[in-house]
C-alpha cells in the first residue's frame, strides 16, 4: 500500500509539471496561477503545495526534468583526464540541439524558460537557478578551452573566459533564435559549423563537415 501510494503521489506530480508547461507555454508564467495548474492537471490547489513550495519551485522542477542531461556534457568536457575537450564539447552541443529538435518537452520547457517567464521579484529563485546555470557552464567552457589549448601548444586570442562567454552566447544564441523561428534554419548543422567556426578563430583547426549537396548548390547560385 505504502508503494502505490508513493507512485500515486509521483504520477499526481508529473500530471502537475506537465500541466504546468502546457499552460506556462500558452499562457506565459506569470499569467498562469496555481489554481489553473492544478484544474488542468485534475488535482487540487492543495496538491501543488504538497510538492511544491510556490509556482518558483514548481518553474525550477520543470526545467530539472530536462535541463540536467544538458547541463552533464560541459562538466565531461572540462574533466581533466578527457582526451578531447573540444570533441567533448562539440558532441554534447550537437546532442543538445538534437534534443531540442526532436523531443517536443524538451523544446517546450526551453521555449517557456526563453521566451514565456518574467523574472519578477517572486520568481527570483528562477532567475538565480538561470545564472547559476550560466555561470557553471561557461566555467567548465572555459576550463576545457584552457585545457585543449595547452595540449595544442596554442596561445588563445583572448582571455579564456571572454572565449567562453562567447562560446556560450553562440550556442544559447542559436537556440533562442531558432525557437522563435523553427523553419528559419536548420538547427543541428547550422550549430555545428558555427561552433567549428568560432574554434578556428580561437587558433583551433578543426575540421569542418561537408556540407549537404543541396546546400551547396544553394551557396554556389547566391
Amino acid at each position: 500500500m505504502a508503494r502505490r501510494t508513493k507512485e500515486e503521489a509521483l504520477a499526481t506530480r508529473h500530471r502537475l509539471l506537465d500541466a504546468a508547461e502546457l499552460l506556462f507555454q500558452a499562457q506565459g508564467v506569470s499569467q498562469t496561477t496555481l489554481q489553473q495548474i492544478a484544474q488542468q492537471a485534475g488535482a487540487t490547489r492543495g496538491a501543488i503545495y504538497w510538492h511544491f513550495k510556490d509556482k518558483a519551485d514548481l518553474f525550477n522542477a520543470m526545467m530539472e526534468r530536462v535541463i540536467l542531461p544538458l547541463e552533464a556534457a560541459p562538466r565531461a568536457a572540462a574533466a581533466p583526464g578527457v582526451d578531447d575537450p573540444l570533441a567533448e564539447i562539440e558532441e554534447g552541443m550537437v546532442h543538445a540541439l538534437t534534443l531540442m529538435t526532436t523531443d517536443p518537452q524538451v523544446r517546450r520547457v526551453f521555449d517557456v524558460a526563453t521566451h514565456k517567464v518574467e523574472y519578477t521579484h517572486d520568481m527570483a529563485s528562477v532567475q538565480q537557478r538561470h545564472l547559476d546555470a550560466r555561470n557553471a557552464c561557461v566555467t567548465d567552457f572555459e576550463k576545457a578551452l584552457r585545457l585543449a589549448a595547452r595540449r595544442g601548444r596554442i596561445k588563445l586570442p583572448v582571455p579564456g573566459h571572454v572565449a567562453a562567454q562567447g562560446l556560450h552566447a553562440l550556442i544559447s544564441g542559436l537556440i533562442q533564435n531558432w525557437l522563435l523561428d523553427p523553419e528559419a534554419f536548420d538547427l543541428v548543422p547550422t550549430g555545428r559549423r558555427t561552433f567549428r567556426v568560432y574554434l578556428a578563430g580561437l587558433g583551433f583547426a578543426r575540421p569542418q563537415p561537408a556540407a549537404p549537396v543541396a546546400a551547396e548548390a544553394e551557396a554556389a547560385a547566391a
